[in-house]
């Protein structure tokens, strides 16, 4: 090992150089550890900090799968069977050729303008269950857009429904009924909506669990806008599921406390 001297100093004095530069570096040398200290604890201090802001992030609402009856309108009697009823001719028929079974019923209002109504497992359902299918059937009709205040209501199995009538070939939509039919006369209109999980549902006011229902409709002065926009509110679900399990026609609307 090489040591410089300074030829003008006295052996103390180098010394106490020499003494003088190990205490410098010695402190830089402190100095140097203590910022690299800092700088892992800040570094550690950043990594906890992303991972807290990263679990805290709300994690993305991952979109509920919807049921193949949810693009109808619908409804569960209160003996848990399913109710659809077509939103337009292309669904009715739809229903009735790929959806209805030789044991489910289809309910229909006698009026022109009324959506096929399946009741799936109606021919083993209790007659509750059938006066709310017919309810659900009434109130989806063209009866309440022309104020009726009830409307008669019939039931048949699919074997009595046929596309061909004398004459010539039914129309979209439409069927030709053979046979006796199950009757349900002034049926009254009348509809109650809730919702779950942001999705809005529709029931007859005579299903028991219409009266848990947040909204209460009947026969009134609101346009179907106007109507849904404030239902929507007092649900706190959209706008546009309320419209969808509306029908057509104007309403009254009666919140439930």
């Amino acid at each position: 090992m090489k040591i410089r001297l300074d030829f003008r100093k006295s052996a103390q004095e180098n010394a106490a150089a020499y003494y003088q530069r190990a205490k410098e570096l010695a402190a830089k040398e402190e100095g140097a550890k203590r910022a690299i200290g800092e700088t892992r604890k800040e570094m550690e201090d950043a990594g906890r900090e992303h991972e807290i802001a990263v679990s805290s992030k709300a994690s993305p609402k991952m979109k509920r799968r919807k049921e193949w009856f949810e693009k109808h309108k619908w409804f569960y009697t209160s003996g848990g069977k399913l109710v659809v009823a077509g939103r337009d001719a292309k669904q009715n028929d739809m229903l009735v050729a790929k959806t209805m079974t030789d044991g489910d019923l289809f309910f229909h209002a006698d009026i022109q303008g009324a959506p096929a109504t399946i009741l799936v497992g109606g021919k083993s359902a209790t007659q509750q269950e059938k006066k709310e299918a017919a309810q659900f059937a009434a109130s989806h009709s063209s009866a309440w857009k022309t104020g009726a205040a009830a409307v008669d209501v019939y039931a048949v199995e699919k074997k009595q429904l046929s596309k061909h009538a004398q004459g010539g070939f039914v129309g979209a939509g439409g069927f030709a009924i053979e046979g006796e039919r199950e009757w349900f006369r002034a049926t009254p209109l009348g509809l109650a909506v809730g919702a779950k999980d942001g999705i809005a549902i529709c029931l007859p006011l005579c299903h028991p669990d219409s009266q848990k229902m947040g909204v209460l409709l009947s026969l009134g002065n609101y346009e179907k806008g106007q109507a849904a926009k404030r239902i929507a509110g007092m649900l706190k679900c959209g706008m546009d599921e309320v419209l969808l399990a509306l029908p057509s026609g104007k309403f009254s609307i009666r919140e439930r406390k």
